[in-house]
């Protein structure tokens, strides 16, 4: 494999914010997938005085070869966990949140009454800050899904990952058309939709091209592509560093097919820069000016 090329190198931040925003999660004993996912982006967004809430834990039932999240049997839900993050949010003075979750196989309903019961939570402490979840696809169980549905998230994201070709390969009991199911009743039951797409895992461009097309058709409004990077030496290895060249080039082609927010370029990850993304699209104009 190449060596890593310039553009991925990060400049470290740990100024004021961060430390802040450091002690507000360690002070609360909260997860964020900042560091359990390992993400690049962390010294800058918490510089921001932003961070991904975690909730129900950080131990995942799943083991998708991707991922730096830890795998194996979690603990009960901490409900406690629901109040500090609320309270958290509150602390940051966020106008925007953006909250995710490991998965839960483990629970009857995947978790999703956990996760509906934050997100009522959180509106109720912050009643001006803007909800975005970031949810597994809870099996695709309609009445799962309904729950974190009718809790009335502002925007509902549940990532696609990589293109159908490589989806079984990477992704553990997650499947491509399942995802695409989910991010379409969320679609229908008119919430923003949003999903997510990693490339440098050895797909094509057309490939790419496919699979935007797909989460474009059933209705997704906003989109993430950023460069997969190996968080450590049991994930799946990159097979190719993409170029911002070509990162642009998926920017402008999801543009043309109708996407109205989309961040592409290699350090983008799912969340990152939620806020100004969301804020300068045209569907968060709309939403900014009814609240």
């Amino acid at each position: 494999m190449e060596r890593k090329p310039n553009w991925l190198k990060i400049k470290l931040e740990a100024g004021e914010g961060y430390a802040r925003v450091k002690r507000i999660v360690e002070h609360n004993n909260l997860h964020t997938i900042c560091s359990s996912g390992r993400c690049p982006n962390i010294g800058k967004c918490w510089n921001m005085g932003t961070a991904t809430f975690m909730i129900l834990g950080d131990i995942c039932t799943r083991s998708c070869k991707f991922c730096a999240t830890k795998t194996g049997k979690p603990m009960p839900p901490d409900t406690d966990e629901i109040q500090k993050v609320a309270e958290s949010i509150s602390v940051m003075q966020l106008k925007h949140c953006v909250i995710t979750s490991v998965d839960r196989d483990d629970l009857q309903d995947k978790g999703a009454a956990f996760w509906a019961e934050v997100i009522r939570t959180v509106r109720s402490r912050n009643p001006h800050t803007l909800i975005e979840v970031l949810t597994p696809d809870f099996d695709n169980v309609d009445e799962h899904l309904n729950k974190v549905f009718d809790a009335e998230p502002d925007i509902f994201a549940h990532n696609i990952e990589t293109v159908e070709r490589l989806s079984a390969q990477i992704r553990s009991r997650a499947r491509y058309k399942l995802s695409l199911d989910v991010l379409r009743k969320s679609a229908e039951r008119g919430i923003i939709t949003k999903s997510g797409l990693m490339a440098g895992l050895g797909e094509t461009q057309a490939e790419v091209e496919a699979c935007l097309q797909d989460i474009r058709n059933v209705g997704c409004k906003m989109i993430t592509i950023g460069q997969y990077l190996q968080p450590s030496k049991s994930n799946i290895p990159v097979a190719a560093y993409i170029t911002p060249e070509q990162f642009e080039a998926y920017r402008q082609y999801c543009l043309q097919i109708g996407f109205e927010s989309v961040e592409s370029a290699p350090l983008v990850r799912s969340s990152f820069m939620a806020e100004r993304s969301f804020i300068s699209s045209n569907i968060g104009f709309a939403l900014c000016r009814d609240r």
